[in-house]
């Protein structure tokens, strides 16, 4: 077992090197000048577009809005907190990382609208109002029918990602050992379950979120919009609130933050023990949590986005670019601002001896940031945000997996069904599952996703550029002609 360890671990590495990141930014910079960089010049209307209703907006199931709500139940996961703190860890990038996951959101931006343009613009929708888009479907009909190969690729890996690991085994762990580690740090009430200890913690935690999860899920994507709808804006708002509290108490640590933050970007000084600049390691370790928290340019948000009430793939892509901008910009930077302010990615753990790691990095910064509380209390809100996070994680996955599968077998309801019965009781198994081996083989899946995506946004880069200067052009001509009939009046 230990060999089939290593041999995956070297795969993962490879998927998640270099290579593939350097794929995905080269791709956001392509697709930033191909689109005249919208995402600074038309960011005003995407903020527009997520609140205003579309007049006569049609061929979906749901508004908008809640379609940028279901992608971001998804994307808005551990990793803001988790995956912000390993990036800029002392053992890892250092403040420098959160520059560079900046710089990925940035151009990842672009990359978000292309592939969501697209997934409207090619979507499928049959008489009873059931829209199907997504990568496949962009593969398939914008690049057409000998490319369906690439497609199913994509949804293969997708379900795969939804099943084993991002969506299930992985989000549900993290909800138990943040349940327990408030709750019962010490193990001091546990049961024997499959030949091992587990804490009660676990299991009532295990229980209550695989029961909460399975209604949700067997309503289908009304239900799991609905709820995201409620959850995601509720759960921003709250983390974002505890993050700006602590900045603004401790105003006083911002500037030499921001300072740390550009001058660890870019220091050429070697890593202790080896020769590779620290500046290279901060690029590589921002970038790739940047792209694995906002997934911008893996494929996933837009099958999500081709379930939007809307006529107009512009627009909607304008308002699925801001997932990006809300996932790492925002909720992202405050993450990464409170841990730095508070120097916890240095801070060294007493019982260890050595230094915090995960979610125990965020945690430390929080319970000093608010020093004058319990530390209960922000141990609290920590707690409840990444029960929150990885919840709407485990909707968010599904529902992608489901498309997937949709997908892959021709729209047949009981592989449909299938797959989420076997969704819900990998939740359950979840808290009990030990194996390393699974949780890697689903980053490797994550990994895979993203190529048939990037093969296909820059075959079709010409679609997305031309279509997106009509848009525009319209909206232009329009405004004119609202300001020539206000003088008439």
């Amino acid at each position: 077992m230990e060999k089939i360890n290593e041999v995956l671990k070297v795969i993962d590495d490879y998927v998640w090197g270099l290579p593939l990141i350097i794929a995905l930014i080269s791709v956001g910079v392509f697709l930033s000048f191909r689109v005249k960089f919208l995402q600074i010049f038309h960011l005003h209307r995407g903020f527009y577009f997520m609140f205003k209703k579309e007049k006569g907006g049609n061929g979906g199931e749901i508004s908008s809005f809640a379609a940028l709500c279901t992608a971001l139940s998804a994307t808005i996961g551990t990793g803001n907190i988790v995956g912000v703190a390993t990036a800029v860890g002392v053992l890892a990038g250092g403040p420098g990382a959160l520059f560079w996951m900046w710089v990925a959101a940035f151009f990842g931006m672009s990359t978000k609208y292309a592939e969501c343009f697209l997934a409207v613009k090619y979507r499928k929708i049959d008489k009873d109002g059931h829209s199907l888009g997504g990568p496949f479907y962009y593969i398939e009909y914008g690049m057409g029918k000998r490319w369906k190969w690439l497609a199913k690729l994509f949804a293969f890996f997708g379900a795969c990602v939804g099943l084993f690991g991002i969506g299930t085994f992985s989000q549900i762990n993290g909800i138990t050992s943040a349940v327990q580690n408030y709750f019962d740090p010490q193990r001091g009430t546990t049961i024997t379950i499959f030949g091992k200890e587990y804490t009660l913690a676990v299991v009532i935690s295990g229980a209550i979120i695989t029961i909460c999860a399975a209604l949700v899920i067997i309503g289908g994507i009304k239900r799991i919009s609905g709820v995201a709808q409620i959850i995601v804006p509720f759960m921003a708002i709250l983390y974002a609130f505890a993050a700006v509290s602590l900045i603004v108490i401790n105003a006083q640590k911002l500037p030499n933050a921001i300072s740390a933050i550009f001058s660890s970007a870019f220091n050429m000084k070697a890593v202790a023990g080896g020769t590779i600049p620290m500046m290279f390691v901060a690029m590589q370790k921002g970038v790739a949590r940047g792209i694995f928290s906002n997934e911008a340019g893996l494929g996933s948000a837009p099958i999500a986005a081709a379930a939007a009430k809307t006529k107009e793939p512009v627009r909607q892509g304008l308002v699925s670019m801001m997932g990006t901008f809300i996932d790492t910009i925002i909720i992202c930077t405050m993450t990464g601002l409170a841990i730095i302010m508070m120097g916890s990615y240095e801070a060294i753990n007493p019982v260890t001896n050595a230094p915090y790691e995960g979610v125990e990095v965020t945690t430390h910064a929080f319970k000093n940031g608010f020093s004058f509380l319990p530390s209960s209390i922000p141990a609290f809100v920590m707690m409840l945000c990444l029960v929150f996070f990885a919840f709407t994680t485990i909707l968010g996955w599904n529902y992608y997996g489901e498309r997937c599968m949709e997908y892959l077998f021709g729209g047949k309801k009981k592989a449909v069904s299938l797959y989420r019965y076997l969704y819900i009781v990998a939740i359950a198994f979840g808290p009990y599952m030990t194996v390393s081996a699974v949780w890697t083989i689903a980053d490797i899946f994550n990994g895979l996703m993203a190529i048939p995506n990037l093969i296909a946004l820059l075959s079709l880069n010409k679609v997305v550029a031309n279509d997106t200067d009509a848009y525009i052009l319209k909206l232009k001509r329009a405004q004119i002609l609202k300001k020539l009939r206000a003088r008439r009046t």
